[in-house]
């Protein structure tokens, strides 16, 4: 076994480190997860002071599928605290808001690139469009939880438009590279393609929802024959991780799936399990999440460079992507409608880019069309700026403006 013992001490580090800035941040007003990420920042730009201690450890691969792990547990949390009937009752609210959230901030990121970079090819414009249209569902996720406005109804309003808006823009992703990988072989992206792509996800959704909370309630029940202890956990995690692997071998991301996998769970599914004396599944995740989420989230922090901000003209396009980025979510505040729906903090909710802006940016590094990456270095840590800025900065706007909206309290009109 291959296991380097130091990433023990780099795992012992991070939580900590998460622990003391979720306090120091929740102590001055402010979600935890904010802190987790600052001490991510932190712990990532060590080295500027030349201290390269952890250097190793952030990259590790063993820590970041703990990590992955994390916030696929938290988007399975985050669906169990959810109610599928009331969301279905704001979908309509909640597509409105996604496709805003994609066609808006693609548009404005496509011609302010082309603007600002007119040498680039207009794959790079496009794919530039197509990192604005990401949302971190993990990152509002985490400030929902932690203020306890999940199931409110801004709470479903954004949750679901981020998750609809996570399908769209890994569509739009998978387009894009596909129109990449057929300029470099000299075609266009066949049309027939495409709708392969489009199919694939909406199936998915549509299957998990079809048919998951009858298949789940005939799984738990044959499960609450098994005598030993844990059952109710394990099943959960089985099927949190069997629809988070769905979910990717359909070209989606594993937190869709796990976000799936916990909105068609309800207490119905478990009520063997409860009435020979279980705790709530929740209360029992809950001490894995506390181990693996903030690592997620400190992780996810750790991986901004700092170092970007002395290239001027990499913080003069960080600058602009960031205000197209934010003003484009802004655009959902106009549209979000329904009972007691808070359209500011629907607006804040769809800001931040967090780990899927990264994802995207990386994927456009990857890339190589004609010998040169689609997303140039200078482009890229520009990204990365506008990833961290709006990363940070939605956390505290969200709960400032979730605090000044009572649950319940129609702010918007039907």
């Amino acid at each position: 076994m291959n296991l380097d013992a130091s990433l023990f001490l780099a795992l012992a580090v991070m939580l900590g480190a998460a622990k003391l800035c979720g306090e120091l941040f929740e102590r001055i007003g402010m979600p935890s997860v904010l802190g987790e990420l600052s001490a991510g920042i932190v712990i990532g730009n060590l080295d500027l002071a030349g201290w390269h201690v952890l250097d190793v450890a952030i990259s590790d691969p063993q820590l970041a599928f703990l990590g992955e792990l994390g916030v696929i547990l938290l988007l399975f949390q985050v669906g169990l605290e959810s109610n599928l009937a009331a969301m279905a009752r704001v979908g309509r609210a909640a597509l409105v808001v996604a496709c805003v959230g994609v066609i808006l901030p693609m548009a404005l990121g496509y011609g302010l690139h082309a603007a600002l970079a007119p040498d680039q090819t207009w794959h790079t414009h496009l794919f530039i469009g197509a990192v604005l249209t990401a949302t971190s569902v993990g990152i509002t996720a985490r400030v929902f939880k932690d203020l306890g406005r999940i199931d409110s109804p801004t709470g479903r309003v954004v949750l679901g438009a981020a998750v609809i808006d996570d399908v769209l823009g890994l569509i739009v992703l998978a387009v894009v590279v596909g129109l990449v990988h057929g300029a470099n072989d000299g075609k266009s992206l066949d049309a027939i393609a495409v709708a392969v792509i489009i199919g694939k996800a909406l199936g998915f959704l549509a299957l998990a929802i079809a048919l998951g909370p009858w298949v789940s309630r005939r799984l738990y029940k044959g499960a609450s024959a098994l005598r030993v202890r844990g059952v109710l956990l394990a099943t959960s995690l089985c099927v949190c991780l069997v629809a988070a692997w769905s979910a990717h071998a359909v070209g989606l991301a594993p937190i869709v799936g796990a976000f799936a996998a916990g909105l068609i769970l309800d207490e119905v599914t478990f009520h063997d399990h409860l009435a020979k004396g279980d705790r709530p599944l929740e209360s029992q995740l809950e001490p894995i999440g506390q181990l693996l989420t903030p690592l997620f989230f400190v992780l996810t922090g750790a991986h901004v460079d700092l170092g970007a901000f002395g290239d001027r003209d990499a913080v003069a396009m960080a600058s602009a992507l960031t205000v197209a980025a934010i003003a484009g979510k802004q655009a959902c505040a106009l549209v979000a409608f329904g009972p007691g729906v808070h359209r500011l903090s629907v607006g804040f909710g769809m800001i931040p880019r967090g780990e899927v802006g990264l994802i995207f940016a990386a994927t456009g590094a990857s890339l190589v069309l004609a010998g040169q990456p689609v997303v140039p270095d200078r482009t890229y840590a520009a990204i990365v700026l506008m990833v961290m800025f709006t990363t940070l900065v939605t956390p505290p706007l969200l709960a400032w403006s979730l605090r000044r909206a009572p649950p319940g309290e129609p702010t918007a009109p039907s």
